[in-house]
């Protein structure tokens, strides 16, 4: 009976400790940590639906996020092949790449 009365305060810890802060995605935590949307140069990988996604390589890490429109829809503009990257996406990084 105790048990059942404990399992809204436990539904609560587990939702406060859910809220939990983590990294700062808003930065390259690397080496040469940047901001990501100015310190890093970014270029489009389009995948194999067609669809458009800004990429950068600086080395060690890499940066991958959807192209999306005003309205949060994916862009599939056309500017590569599927499957190629294109752009300038590994300057701006004095890490080299291995790969």
């Amino acid at each position: 009976m105790k048990l059942v009365k404990a399992l809204p305060l436990l539904a609560a810890v587990g939702a406060l400790a859910a809220c939990e802060v983590g990294p700062d995605k808003t930065r390259d935590n690397y080496i040469d940590s940047k901001d990501i949307s100015t310190g890093l140069v970014w270029g489009v990988w389009v995948d194999p639906d067609g669809c458009d996604h800004w990429i950068a390589d600086n080395g060690v890490e890499g940066h991958l996020a959807t192209r999306l429109d005003a309205y949060g829809k994916p862009v599939c503009s056309g500017v590569a092949p599927p499957t190629v990257a294109t752009g300038p996406f590994k300057e701006g990084s004095n890490v080299p790449d291995l790969m």
